[in-house]
């Protein structure tokens, strides 16, 4: 009997677990790939345990936007850091993490057929969850910075479009959008009645002067903009499924359908670690920037030694490097090169929506000190090999 065939087989296969079973298929293998940081969670935020357990009622079913406590310390965040108000008009929610935001986002705004303009090289995650929504992603390309490009977008829109995607500071670019760019996408959204999804789960994470700009603190723009958050980066939180999302107040009925029928509630025990973890602040996200910093200017200076072979444009912020390689290796096959034979990992960039050119994205906050250092000096060995073996360039 034929399987029978669903809106998944149209829908790009994760790349992170590909990766993944390369890496074990090699054992010794330090990953530049996945998004991480090398750092736990702050250790103050397990005392709210303690909170979590005192309370029987904690084991059974909470709000389906969040406990109280959690979105009121949100809510001052919001207010505080980003100048995003809450209030009567914009809505908080509590959700698993932030690709579970975005896709609440996306299910809420949208019909089958209709319309995402998303930026590339785009977030992976972000293309499935629409594909999956039934929905079209129409693809706007960057320019040679991987900055915004504000007419093509305005060009992009039809009358199926239903929200604008930006991701600042950029996963998997690095980029860091100008405040000016993300007004006039803004202001595009709501010139043409539909939504500016902001993802700006990487907020903290800028460097060399870059500034992160929250476009949902745009006097007037609750109406149409959808503010994304994760705890993920930040607080070494990304296994405790832990993000929020920032909705206009039409919105919150639909989401909450979404949610409940998903997830009923996020998972308790992790919103109370989640408290804790924003007791802590940006300050502890902030203290560990130095060695992520530090990881990444000694890629930017061993890029500089091949510079025929290796094109980075500008990247301030998140904590990755989006690399053209001068090869005719497919960027999967230049990805399994590096891990069979110098045991390092990296990750293709056609999961991002770039089909010509070798580009390998290369994350450099998840390992130590120590071991990001071992794993940079494998990364470029196999790129130099790569750069002097003829069959591998151009």
């Amino acid at each position: 009997m034929d399987p029978i065939l669903s809106r998944m087989e149209g829908v790009q296969s994760p790349i992170i677990p590909q990766i993944g079973e390369l890496i074990r298929t090699y054992p010794g293998t330090l990953s530049l790939g996945q998004g991480v940081v090398y750092y736990p969670p702050p250790p103050a935020a397990f005392e709210r345990m303690t909170d979590c357990l005192a309370d029987p009622n904690n084991h059974k079913y909470q709000a389906v936007e969040g406990i109280p406590a959690l979105q009121a310390a949100i809510a001052t965040k919001l207010q505080s850091e980003n100048g995003i108000p809450i209030n009567d008009d914009s809505k908080i929610i509590v959700t698993a993490g932030g690709n579970m935001a975005f896709m609440n986002a996306i299910l809420a705004i949208t019909s089958p057929g209709d319309e995402i303009i998303i930026q590339t090289p785009y977030y992976f995650n972000h293309e499935m969850a629409i594909a999956i929504a039934g929905c079209q992603a129409v693809c706007v390309a960057t320019d040679e910075n991987y900055q915004l490009r504000p007419e093509a977008i305005a060009a992009a829109i039809t009358d199926k479009t239903r929200a604008i995607v930006t991701i600042s500071p950029n996963n998997p670019t690095g980029a860091v959008y100008s405040e000016t760019a993300l007004r006039q996408v803004n202001q595009l959204c709501g010139d043409h009645g539909i939504y500016h999804i902001s993802d700006e789960a990487y907020e903290y994470f800028t460097y060399d002067g870059a500034t992160h700009f929250s476009p949902g603190s745009i006097p007037n723009s609750h109406s149409h903009t959808i503010s994304l958050f994760s705890l993920s980066k930040a607080y070494g939180f990304a296994g405790w499924r832990i993000g929020y999302m920032v909705i206009p107040k039409s919105l919150l009925t639909a989401v909450k359908k979404i949610q409940d029928t998903i997830l009923i509630c996020p998972p308790v025990m992790s919103q109370y670690v989640a408290l804790g973890a924003l007791e802590a602040g940006r300050d502890y996200c902030l203290k560990h920037l130095p060695i992520i910093s530090e990881m990444r200017d000694l890629c930017l200076k061993r890029f500089s030694d091949l510079p025929e072979f290796c094109t980075v444009p500008e990247a301030k912020g998140a904590f990755y490097f989006f690399v053209k390689l001068e090869s005719k290796l497919s960027p999967m096959e230049a990805a399994k090169l590096l891990i069979e034979k110098f045991r390092i990992a990296t990750i293709p960039g056609t999961t991002f929506g770039i089909e010509s050119g070798c580009f390998l994205r290369v994350s450099y906050a998840g390992l130590d000190r120590e071991t990001a250092l071992r794993g940079i000096n494998r990364l470029f060995r196999g790129l130099g090999t790569m750069y002097k073996t003829p069959h591998s360039r151009m």
